[in-house]
C-alpha cells in the first residue's frame, strides 16, 4: 500500500516537471521558469506511514484544516496495525509486514492507468499571467503556440498594454495644457476593458514593425537625380541582411529552395546567381518561384527563427515560352521574362545555373514587404494633373541606359529632354527617339566586349553577343515610369542600317507588355568593337493614358 501510494506520487510529480519543461521548450527563454523547473525536480521528503500528501491547486480545503490531516494519519495507522489479521501472509516471504509482493493466483493484478493531469493547468489564472508577465515579448509569442490556455492568457490585454507603454510610452502624443504649456508629466491613462481582444498585441508588433520599417524607408529617401532612385537601396539590402531564395517546383509537385550563390550589385541592379543546386530537369519544370528573404543575425548560431519570405516573381513553365540568346561550348542560354536566365548543358536537358536581373525601383518592399504567396502591390502615385494639351504629347522624359553583365558595364548613358509630338504615336506605341542614327554626335562606342559570364561550381565559361540591359524611364516630374532590367542579345542584319558606317550591322530589340527598346549597331573591325549608331524606347499608349489619365 506505501508503495503503489509513493508510486502514484511520483508519477504526479513526473507529469508536472513533464509539462513545465514543455513549455520552456515552446518558450525558448525564461529564467524564472527554469528556476521553477528545478523546484519540481527535487523530490518532496518522505511523507510518514499513511499520510497523504497536501492538496494543491484549487481544490476545495478540508473541513479542520490541519487536525483533519492528523486524524487521517492516526486512522490509516490503525487500519495497519489490523491489516495481518484481515489479510492472508504473502506465499513468498510468508510474512505480513513484508513489502507487497505478487499476489496470490486467485487475484489479479490491477494495473494504474497513466496520469494525463497537468498540474501546471491547475493553477489560477491569476497566477500564471504573473509568471508569464516575467517573459520578454519574443518567448511570450512563442509561449503563446503552446496550447489554447496559453494562447488564451499570453493574449491578455493589461499584460500586453504594460509591455507597449514600457517600449513606446515615451513616443506617444502628450496634450498640452490650454495655456500653452505643457500638461504635468507621467504615464498616459488608456482605457484598456475597451479595447477588443488581442489590442494591444497588434498595436505592439504593428508600431515595432513600422518603426523598422521607417528606418529603411528614411535611408531611402535620398533620391540620386542621375538615376532617379534611392542612393542607398544596396546599402538598405546589405544592412537589412537580404537575400534571395529560389524555389524551384518539378512537375510531380517535389519543390527545392535553394539559397543564392552570389549577387553582383550595380548603379540600378543587381543580378543574383544560383548554381551548384539540384536543379530538376529542364523539361521537367512547372514552375520557378522568387522570394526575398531577410534572415536576422542571431547571438547564438544554435537558435533559429522563422523568416519572412516574401514573393517577388512565379513563373509557370507551362504558360511561359523561353527564348534562345546564346551559347558557348558547354552551356546555352534561355531567356525567361522578366529577367530570368536559365544556363543548360548543351547535349542535356540538366540545368547548370539559373540567374535573374533585379531593378532597383521598390526592390526593397518587393523584398520584404510581401507574402510567401502574394507579391508586393505598389501603391498608385498619381501624378499632378495633366493640363497640358494633349496634342503636345510626352515631353522632358529622362533615361538612364546601362549595358552591363555579371562583371563590368559596357554602356552607360544619361539623355535628357527626351519628347514626343502625338503624330509620333502610331501602333499603340509612343516613339521616344534617344540616339538619333541621323546625328553623327549622338553616336557612342561601346567598351569591351558584349559577353555574359557564367559560372556553374568548378566550371565556368562567358557566351558571346550577349548581356544584361537595365533601363529607367523617368517621367516629367522625375518620377519612375518605366523600369526593367533583363537579358538582351545581338543579332546580325544582312540590310544595311547605316551608309555612314561600313562594317556589319547587328541590331538588339527588347519587348514587353509595357514598352519596346530597339537599338542598332556596327561593328567597326579596325577599332574591334561596337558602336551604337540608334537607340528607340517604345511605351505603350496604354501606360501613358493610365498613369496621367489621358486619352491619347
Amino acid at each position: 500500500m506505501i508503495y503503489c501510494e509513493k508510486k502514484k506520487t511520483d508519477r504526479k510529480w513526473r507529469v508536472a516537471v513533464k509539462s513545465i519543461n514543455s513549455v520552456i521548450m515552446a518558450a525558448g527563454r525564461g529564467e524564472f521558469f527554469r528556476s521553477f523547473l528545478v523546484g519540481l525536480e527535487r523530490q518532496p521528503a518522505q511523507l510518514a506511514p499513511g499520510r497523504q500528501p497536501a492538496v494543491r491547486g484549487r481544490g476545495k480545503p478540508v473541513p479542520g484544516g490541519g487536525q483533519a490531516d492528523s486524524d487521517r494519519g492516526r486512522t490509516a495507522g490503525r487500519r495497519r496495525k489490523r491489516r495481518p489479521n484481515t489479510e492472508a501472509p504473502s506465499p513468498v516471504s510468508g510474512s505480513a509486514h513484508s513489502c507487497p509482493g505478487p499476489r496470490t493466483e486467485t487475484k489479479k493484478t490491477v494495473k494504474t492507468p497513466p496520469l494525463k493531469e497537468n498540474l501546471v493547468e491547475r493553477l489560477p489564472s491569476e497566477i500564471l499571467i504573473k509568471i508569464l508577465s516575467y517573459l520578454d515579448v519574443s518567448s511570450l509569442f512563442c509561449i503563446s503556440h503552446v496550447n489554447k490556455l496559453f494562447h488564451q492568457l499570453a493574449d491578455d490585454d493589461v499584460m500586453w498594454h504594460k509591455i507597449y507603454m514600457s517600449e513606446f510610452g515615451s513616443q506617444m502624443w502628450k496634450p498640452r495644457a490650454a495655456d500653452g504649456g505643457a500638461m504635468k508629466e507621467g504615464p498616459v491613462e488608456v482605457e484598456v476593458g475597451d479595447r477588443s481582444v488581442g489590442h494591444w498585441k497588434k498595436m505592439y508588433f504593428r508600431t515595432a514593425a513600422g518603426q523598422e520599417m521607417n528606418k529603411w524607408r528614411r535611408e531611402l529617401r535620398d533620391i540620386s537625380p542621375y538615376t532617379g532612385l534611392p542612393r542607398q537601396t544596396e546599402w538598405v539590402l546589405r544592412n537589412l541582411n537580404v537575400s534571395w531564395e529560389l524555389t524551384v517546383c518539378d512537375r510531380l509537385g517535389q519543390e527545392s529552395t535553394l539559397e543564392q550563390s552570389r549577387a553582383y550589385f550595380f548603379e540600378s541592379s543587381v543580378i543574383v546567381r544560383w548554381s551548384g543546386g539540384n536543379f530538376p530537369n529542364y523539361h521537367h519544370i512547372s514552375s520557378i518561384q522568387l522570394h526575398g528573404v531577410r534572415k536576422e543575425t542571431l547571438k547564438s548560431p544554435t537558435v533559429r527563427k522563422p523568416e519572412w519570405r516574401s514573393l517577388i516573381l512565379k513563373l509557370d513553365m507551362k504558360t511561359q515560352s523561353s527564348r534562345f540568346i546564346g551559347k558557348d561550348r558547354l552551356i546555352k542560354l534561355l531567356s525567361l521574362s522578366p529577367g530570368v536566365i536559365i544556363g543548360v548543358w548543351r547535349g542535356q536537358s540538366i540545368v547548370a545555373f539559373i540567374m535573374v536581373s533585379l531593378h532597383f525601383h521598390k526592390l526593397v518592399e518587393k523584398s520584404l514587404l510581401g507574402s510567401p504567396v502574394c507579391p508586393y502591390s505598389e501603391p498608385v502615385d498619381r501624378p499632378p494633373v495633366y493640363n497640358l494639351d494633349p496634342e503636345f504629347g510626352l515631353h522632358d522624359y529622362t533615361l538612364h541606359f546601362v549595358l552591363h553583365n555579371t562583371g563590368t558595364e559596357i554602356m552607360s548613358g544619361h539623355f535628357r529632354q527626351i519628347s514626343c509630338r502625338a503624330v509620333q504615336i502610331q501602333r499603340g506605341l509612343v516613339e521616344l527617339k534617344v540616339i538619333d542614327r541621323t546625328n553623327l554626335s549622338q553616336h557612342r562606342s561601346l567598351s569591351g566586349n558584349v559577353k555574359l559570364p557564367w559560372k556553374s561550381e568548378a566550371l565556368e565559361g562567358s557566351v558571346e553577343n550577349c548581356c544584361i540591359m537595365t533601363v529607367t524611364l523617368l517621367d516629367e516630374f522625375q518620377k519612375p515610369f518605366w523600369c526593367v532590367s533583363s537579358p538582351i542579345c545581338i543579332t546580325m542584319v544582312k540590310t544595311s542600317l547605316s551608309f555612314d558606317y561600313s562594317g556589319e550591322h547587328f541590331l538588339m530589340t527588347y519587348q514587353n507588355t509595357d514598352g519596346q527598346v530597339k537599338m542598332k549597331l556596327v561593328w567597326l573591325k579596325e577599332q574591334k568593337q561596337f558602336f551604337l549608331i540608334s537607340l528607340t524606347v517604345y511605351v505603350s499608349i496604354f501606360k501613358v493614358n493610365q498613369h496621367f489619365s489621358t486619352n491619347y
